[in-house]
C-alpha cells in the first residue's frame, strides 16, 4: 500500500460550519525560543467548543459569521486547522444585483 507508514490509517479531517457565536482569547504564548507568539482562541459554534492556536492577534472572522473550518478530536479537545477557517459563502447568494 502507498503512503503507509505503519500507524494505521489517518482519521479524515472533520468539518463544521455554523454561526459563530463567541470568541476568547488567551495569550500570547512561546511554546519553544525562537517560535513567534502565539494566540489560543476558544471559539464557540452552534453551542460547541472548539479551540484554534494560531500567531496572529486577530481572527480573520468576527462574532455572528457564519463560519466553516476543518478541525480534529483529541483528548484535549476540539481543534481547528491552522489555516482553515473563513467565511461561509453561500453560492446562492453570488452575482446578484
Amino acid at each position: 500500500m502507498a503512503g503507509y507508514r505503519g500507524r494505521g490509517a489517518r482519521q479524515p479531517k472533520l468539518e463544521a460550519r455554523g454561526t459563530l457565536e463567541s470568541v476568547e482569547r488567551e495569550g500570547p504564548f512561546k511554546e519553544w525560543l525562537g517560535m513567534p507568539d502565539l494566540y489560543r482562541y476558544t471559539l464557540t459554534v452552534n453551542g460547541e467548543t472548539y479551540t484554534h492556536q494560531i500567531e496572529d492577534a486577530e481572527l480573520p472572522v468576527s462574532e455572528g459569521d457564519y463560519v466553516v473550518f476543518r478541525y480534529k478530536e483529541t483528548k484535549s479537545g476540539r481543534w481547528v486547522d491552522r489555516r482553515s477557517l473563513g467565511v461561509a459563502i453561500d453560492p446562492s447568494t453570488f452575482n446578484r444585483d
